[in-house]
């Protein structure tokens, strides 16, 4: 049986310059892609800074004598340790009344980091602070207390913690007195303080400040956070 040989067409210039402006695409696309990805490395590289510990700068590590829960490590570590548990769920920011007290769905305020935080070493903020307004109300500006709610908000914080905690300087800038599992409150605002540090020896802060928020510790003491400067209160819980 004698096969029939098949002729290839030779492509016209149109076909061909088609086939050509495919390729130039395509190495367009492969070179905007590198680029992209190029610049996005370097942008990355730029946002994360160097991070310092206290001993860089010759501050030694606080550690409490109080083990408030009784597990083997102290209030000032598990603090810390407690907040990253807490920020690792990656709580997502609103602002909403809860019959729990604590939230309980994945989301949160500034307030719920601390709460978390202490809750889970040994210190439980909804049935302290509920005992601490009845007990003290004319310094509550509170006309009807409510336990599920009253530990979350910052001004009753301020508060609890100036009649049980240990008060401490609100001086950024004395680096020595700032300590990974300090509260640190604004008038509105309330974080615990990480033992990283920034060039400058100051503390970065473990907070929920804002939804969308994706990085919950941060160096809010550089020059980007200027609204964070006026500290009101610093507290040591033991």
């Amino acid at each position: 049986m004698s096969t029939k040989k098949i002729e290839e067409k030779p492509q016209t210039k149109k076909e061909e310059s088609k086939k050509g402006s495919s390729s130039d695409w395509l190495a367009i696309f492969v070179f905007f892609m590198v680029a992209v990805a190029i610049f996005a490395l370097f942008a990355s590289a730029e946002d994360e800074p160097e991070v310092f510990s206290g001993t860089d700068f010759g501050v030694s590590t606080y550690t409490s004598k109080v083990d408030m829960n009784e597990n083997g490590i102290d209030d000032q570590t598990e603090i810390l340790m407690r907040t990253r548990e807490y920020i690792s769920t990656k709580p997502s920011y609103k602002s909403e009344y809860y019959n729990t007290g604590y939230p309980n769905d994945g989301y949160g305020v500034c307030t719920d980091v601390v709460g978390y935080a202490l809750k889970n070493s040994g210190y439980d903020l909804m049935t302290l602070v509920n005992r601490d307004i009845i007990e003290n109300p004319e310094d509550y500006d509170i006309e009807t207390p409510d336990i599920n709610i009253d530990f979350r908000r910052v001004k009753n914080l301020i508060v609890y913690f100036d009649h049980t905690a240990i008060s401490l300087t609100t001086d950024i800038n004395d680096i020595s007195q700032w300590q990974g599992g300090d509260i640190i409150v604004w008038s509105d605002h309330i974080g615990i303080v990480s033992d990283n540090r920034n060039e400058k020896g100051m503390p970065y802060v473990i907070h929920h400040a804002r939804p969308g928020q994706t990085r919950y510790e941060e160096d809010v003491f550089g020059k980007k956070y200027d609204e964070y400067v006026n500290v009101v209160r610093h507290f040591r819980i033991s």
